[in-house]
């Protein structure tokens, strides 16, 4: 559901949630089908919020604001997890053999106002939407096609940023990020993708990383994103905005 504001925006917003990171050693067979298989990824974030939703619900990750992102360090053999949520977790599923630190945790508590300048970091997975052809039966879906090349994943990225002045929503339906961005000063990187095998089989999720400086223009529409996240896979550790 989309809850991106319409209308006015204030001046300021406030955006609070908990942040959790997980120091996890590489080498632990816990943390290696994490990093070879998207859904026990999943598994592993959703691992610490059992009991807060109904079993079986559909949108049980966007009901507690469960957002993730990660990295691994191969020479120091550590994969670093970011978990963002409305809710606080409990890790204690996770194998203490795993665990190359104990869990951290802080609630972020910070209200943004427009001109604020932000350093960013985030984790997408660029797909553009392919209509299905002209013969094809009717209510056939278009297909997800991702971007490869950094110079397609900026364009993606630029049209989600936000001028001043302009709507939350771009005039092609694209949800805005309440946000500009220099796009000449970003930062690209293609990462490898993440897949799952049976029974997730197809299962592939093209991801980048990008880096750069938030110039806020919309408060409430920002903190909307950074809450929400932007784009798809948010269920597989893209899409969370990180900021400082």
């Amino acid at each position: 559901m989309n809850t991106t504001p319409t209308g006015p925006s204030p001046a300021a917003a406030r955006f609070v949630t908990t942040h959790t990171l997980l120091s996890l050693d590489a080498r632990h067979p816990y943390t290696a089908k994490s990093l070879i298989d998207a859904q026990d990824m999943h598994r592993t974030v959703m691992s610490g919020f059992a009991g807060w939703v109904d079993n079986g619900s559909r949108d049980a990750r966007a009901q507690m604001g469960i957002l993730s992102t990660w990295t691994v360090d191969l020479r120091e053999a550590r994969l670093s997890l970011v978990v963002q949520s409305a809710v606080p977790g409990d890790w204690d599923r996770v194998p203490r053999a795993a665990l190359a630190e104990k869990p951290h945790t802080l609630t972020v508590d910070r209200t943004f106002r427009v001109g604020d300048r932000v350093d960013f970091r985030t984790v997408v997975n660029p797909v553009r939407s392919v209509s299905p052809p002209p013969d094809a039966p009717r209510k056939t879906r278009g297909t997800r096609v991702a971007h490869t090349r950094p110079e397609h994943v900026k364009g993606w990225f630029a049209r989600r940023l936000q001028p001043a002045g302009e709507p939350a929503v771009a005039p092609d339906g694209v949800t805005r990020i309440g946000a500009d961005a220099d796009t000449e000063r970003l930062a690209l990187r293609m990462l490898p993708k993440m897949s799952s095998p049976a029974p997730h089989k197809g299962l592939r999720i093209a991801r980048a990383e990008v880096k750069g400086t938030f110039t806020v223009t919309d408060p409430q529409v920002f903190v909307a994103a950074l809450t929400q996240g932007i784009g798809h896979a948010r269920a597989y550790s893209c899409g969370l905005i990180l900021v400082r």
